[in-house]
This record gives structure tokens, C-alpha cells and sequence, in this order.
């Protein structure tokens, strides 16, 4: 016998019934405020080119770590998944065998926000009412399959019915930006942004940096032989996406390690590096690299997006043999006080710089984090990252950043994702559960409601909008 799949519509509200009331109230007020999705990684090619999504499994599981990481730990190969290798040596092909080997294992998601985010999909978008098992894994695939086909379906129409104002892709500064450019040459209304992720050319244990820093050059005219030449390809480069919308830049280095060298020693840590660098040289360089985007946001006005201490690929098997960015990233300890300072003593005062710090270490936010952002105008607080965006990150963020940091230091929500369908199930857990710490507040009087209902619609959407000058 089918379960049925339901969305209970106090879903991460408190359990208590006067709060509850009052979480609701404030929900009310947010729930159908656009999405503002400032930081993510969906394909521009999507809205480029609004062809149709092909199967359910390329769409919701193959592309989406946070769905095969977690059948893999259960000694599900990724081969079974269709995950393509690096080789092109073969992988299971057919979807809905693919699908139904999801289905199968869909119970290992139970308690968590990927199973909260594909339950709201499944409701939702395309209004199935039967929880996803073995048995009901083909009406499932039947039913997206033939949503897919509608033209109510296309990234572009999707893009509309979520209510997305605007969405920030991510490319680096090798990528030609096309896909951008025919968005804006198409006429469609929808704003789609691309950010400045300039890692692959400024961190020299990136596989090809040599060559990396080369095309980079060569694509802006510039002689990047020299440490005056290579700023000046990053400048052009910076340039050329403003002009395709981008406002901000992202990071996403070992560490947030940053340093102030003197014009002659970075010259002489450039060539050491393009030379073939040293690990010392190379966390090096990434420090002062970060300073230099610093340096230029306060020049251009981009905001500044740093993701550090992850440890990225650490499967060595999975990396060799289907590549980055499969599941295998675990995080690092963090450390800011001592790694920022040496930016902060050149910006951190600067009004016109705004650096927004993440963290997948919790332990830092009430201890370095909260202070940090609670004193310096360049600093905001970057919401509950990976591993953290869920229901309980993001409590344990509001009740660790909010006493010293307060409201007003963070930037809102971003998602963050591939998973195009998850965007509005994401915005909507975080309006959940704000608006259920908010009423938390207001239930202990330490808030009055009028004040939560806008310090709820501040975390909705104009905090987002402020800190990515979007």
C-alpha cells in the first residue's frame, strides 16, 4: 500500500501553540516574497537556451552531489547513478533505471534537508501525493517525465513560477560568458547575473595554473609575465562582468588566510609561483591574492564572497576516476581573527568594501565570526553553509551570531546550489525557520512582533538585495 506524501503547513515551526501562532503570522508576511538568489551554480546554458529538462535523473539526482554522496556511504556505486567518469569509461545510462535505483534508497534521506527539499519538489512542482519508495518509483518517473515534456516546464517559465526576481550563476575568469550574453540578447525579462570566481588562476595548486594564467592573460591582451600585467588581466577580466551584471566575486580558498606584501616582494612571489610553486608559496600567494580582490572591490564596488577550509576531493578513488566535485568535500577547522587581519588593516574600516564570510566551522561563530562582523564596517555574515543549510544549522547560526552580531550584519539566504527545482524548497526552510526564531523572541519579550515582522522581511529579501547591491 502507497504512503501519502504530505507538507504539513507548520512544517519547523515550534511545537509550542502560542509561539506556533505567532511563527505563522510572520510567515504569512514572507512566504511570497521574491526569491533573491545572489550565489549559486546553475548552468546559464539553462535560461540561454530554455530547452527541456531531458529525464528526472539528469535532473534531480546525476548533477546533485547532496543526492548521490549520501547512496554512495551505503556502498551504492556512482556508476549506478550514470555519474560520468573522467575517462568515459561506461556508467548505467538508462534514467529510469537510474530512478529507480534512487527510489530504492530514497530512505536513507529520512531527517534530512535534502529529504525536506525533494518532498517540497515532488508536492509541489509537480504535485505528486504518494511518498517516493520502490513501489511508486515509476508513476514518480512517469509523472516528471511528462511534466518535463510542457512548456510549463522550461528553465525559463520555472524561473518565473518560483518567483525568482534575480540568480547569480558563478563562472571563473577563463569562461567566455556566451551563455550570458545571449540571455540578455534573447529579450526575456529574467535576471540572470554571473559572479567572478577567479580560483583556477589564483591558486597555483590548481591542476594547469601555469597554463591557466596564460589563457587568461592572452584573453585580456595582457602580458601576465609580470606581477603589474597579471592585476591588469584581473581588472579587464573584473570589467568584463560587471558588464555581464555580476556584483560580486567568490572565493573559495583552503583557508581565509590573507597577507599585505610590499609591491616588490608580491612581484617576487608571482614569478616563484608561475615557476612552480612551494605549498608555502602557494597559501602565500592565495593570502595576498586576497587582498589584491580586496583592494579591488573597493575600486569597482563587487562584493566579496570568501568559502574557505574545505578539504576538497578527499576521496582520492572517486576524484582519479569521476572528478571534482562528487560528494567527496569534508570540512576544515576555521580560523579568522589572525588570517584576516592583514586585509582588514587596509579595509576593513573602508565602507565601500563589503567581504561576506562563510564557515563550515560552527565552533567560530559566537567566538570569531559574531565579534568580527559586529565591529568592522567591511564585514557581514554569510548564512549557514553546505553541510549547514538545514533546519538545525540554521537555528544553531541565529542563536550563536544574533547576541553579538545581531540581524543587520548578516546578508539574508543564498542556496547555493545546482539543484535548480530546490531553490524555492530552500528559500522557504530558511523563512520557516527565521520566522520561527523570530517568534521564539517575541514569545520571551525580548522583541515586539511589529519589529519581528520586519526583521523577518529584512532576512527575506532586503538584507540580500543591500549587501549584493543587487
Amino acid at each position: 500500500m502507497t504512503k501519502p506524501l504530505t507538507l504539513h503547513p507548520d512544517r519547523l515551526f515550534p511545537a509550542d501553540p502560542g509561539t506556533r501562532a505567532i511563527a505563522r503570522a510572520l510567515y504569512a508576511g514572507v512566504k511570497d516574497l521574491p526569491i533573491v538568489s545572489p550565489h549559486g551554480h546553475t548552468d546559464p546554458a539553462w535560461f540561454a537556451r530554455n530547452e527541456p529538462f531531458s529525464d528526472a535523473a539528469s535532473l534531480l539526482i546525476v548533477p546533485d552531489h547532496y543526492a548521490f554522496r549520501m547512496l554512495m556511504s551505503q556502498s551504492v556505486p556512482l556508476d549506478a547513478l550514470g555519474v560520468p567518469t573522467v575517462n568515459g569509461s561506461p556508467t548505467e545510462t538508462d534514467p529510469r533505471a537510474i530512478w529507480r535505483t534512487f527510489a530504492a534508497h530514497y530512505h536513507l534521506f529520512r531527517g534530512t534537508p535534502t529529504r525536506m527539499w525533494l518532498d517540497w519538489v515532488f508536492a509541489e512542482c509537480f504535485g505528486i501525493d504518494v511518498r517516493l519508495e520502490t513501489a511508486t518509483a515509476d508513476h514518480y518517473y512517469d509523472v516528471i517525465e511528462a511534466a518535463l515534456k510542457t512548456e510549463a516546464f522550461r528553465p525559463r517559465a520555472l524561473f518565473e513560477r518560483f518567483g525568482i526576481e534575480v540568480i547569480a550563476t558563478t563562472e571563473s575568469p577563463l569562461d567566455p560568458l556566451d551563455h550570458h550574453r545571449a540571455i540578455r540578447e534573447s529579450g526575456w525579462s529574467g535576471r540572470v547575473v554571473t559572479a567572478y570566481r577567479p580560483d583556477p588562476v589564483v591558486d597555483p595548486e590548481t591542476d594547469g595554473f601555469a597554463a591557466n594564467v596564460r589563457r587568461f592573460g592572452d584573453s585580456a591582451g595582457t602580458d601576465v609575465s609580470t606581477w603589474d600585467g597579471y592585476l591588469a588581466a584581473h581588472r579587464f577580466h573584473r570589467a568584463r562582468f560587471r558588464a555581464a551584471g555580476a556584483t560580486s566575486t567568490d572565493h573559495g580558498h583552503p583557508s581565509a588566510a590573507t597577507a599585505n606584501l610590499s609591491r616588490e616582494d608580491a612581484a617576487a612571489l608571482y614569478a616563484r609561483v608561475l615557476a612552480g610553486a612551494t605549498p608555502a608559496d602557494a597559501e602565500l600567494f592565495r593570502a595576498q591574492m586576497l587582498t589584491e580582490m580586496a583592494g579591488m572591490s573597493v575600486e569597482d564596488g563587487m562584493v566579496m564572497q570568501l568559502h574557505p577550509a574545505v578539504y576538497r576531493s578527499h576521496n582520492a578513488e572517486v576524484l582519479a576516476r569521476f572528478g571534482r566535485d562528487k560528494g567527496g568535500d569534508i570540512p576544515l577547522p576555521g580560523e579568522f581573527v589572525r588570517a584576516l587581519k592583514p586585509l582588514l588593516d587596509r579595509y576593513g574600516n573602508d565602507p565601500r568594501l563589503t567581504l561576506i564570510l562563510f564557515t563550515l566551522d560552527e565552533d567560530v561563530y559566537a567566538r570569531e565570526l559574531a565579534p568580527m562582523a559586529g565591529h568592522y564596517p567591511a564585514l557581514r555574515l554569510g548564512p549557514p553553509w553546505w553541510f549547514h543549510d538545514s533546519p538545525e544549522g540554521m537555528r544553531r547560526f541565529r542563536e550563536r551570531m544574533t547576541e553579538t552580531a545581531g540581524f543587520y550584519n548578516t546578508v539574508g539566504f543564498n542556496d547555493d546550489t545546482r539543484a535548480f527545482l530546490s531553490i524555492p524548497a530552500r528559500h522557504d526552510v530558511a523563512r520557516r525557520m527565521d520566522c520561527a526564531f523570530l517568534a521564539g523572541l517575541v514569545a520571551d519579550h525580548r522583541l515586539e512582533e511589529d519589529e519581528a515582522h520586519e526583521v523577518a522581511r529584512a532576512l527575506a529579501y532586503d538584507l540580500v538585495k543591500a549587501a549584493y547591491r543587487l
